[in-house]
């Protein structure tokens, strides 16, 4: 066991199409996105307005699976939606928002916190139930949009 507030992440090395990565913690993922993102001058599209609603964009089931997985999705996708939809009333009426939100009271910064989190909990709890190594699924796809969006020379 770390410190307190250490974070503790064992590593273990996997392979994505001939390429050995690690598992990754999330402070390590957010930073692999922000890099990509940086890489491909993305971050202007990138305002939290952009990105709920491309999350929302992607709440539909598309990958097969057997009866039980699909009712398992089905119920934890009902309540993921819950959560975004949730998390959405948050910026509802606020227009377009500064990235950091310079403008807004902590109160609201800390609601906004937790509705993130139900949604982080519940995408894991859904990758649990459907079988999904979540960290793997996420490494692999940096790789996949790194290959489909390469960076500007």
């Amino acid at each position: 066991m770390g410190e307190l507030g250490e974070e503790i992440v064992v590593e273990e090395e996997i392979v994505v199409e001939e390429e050995k990565v690690k598992d990754i913690s999330l402070k390590d993922l957010s930073k692999e996105l922000d890099e990509f993102a940086k890489a491909r001058d993305w971050e202007k599209y990138h305002s939290p307005r952009n990105l709920l609603l491309a999350m929302v964009s992607l709440l539909s089931p598309t990958t097969k699976a057997t009866s039980s997985q699909t009712i398992s999705f089905i119920r934890s996708l009902t309540h993921h939606v819950g959560e975004v939809g949730e998390l959405s009333e948050i910026f509802q009426w606020r227009g377009e928002v500064d990235k950091g939100l310079p403008n807004w009271e902590e109160s609201d910064k800390e609601h906004l916190g937790e509705e993130l989190s139900d949604v982080l909990l519940y995408l894991i709890r859904l990758a649990d139930v459907c079988g999904i190594d979540l960290a793997d699924a996420a490494t692999k796809k940096i790789v996949k949009n790194a290959i489909k969006y390469p960076p500007p020379n």
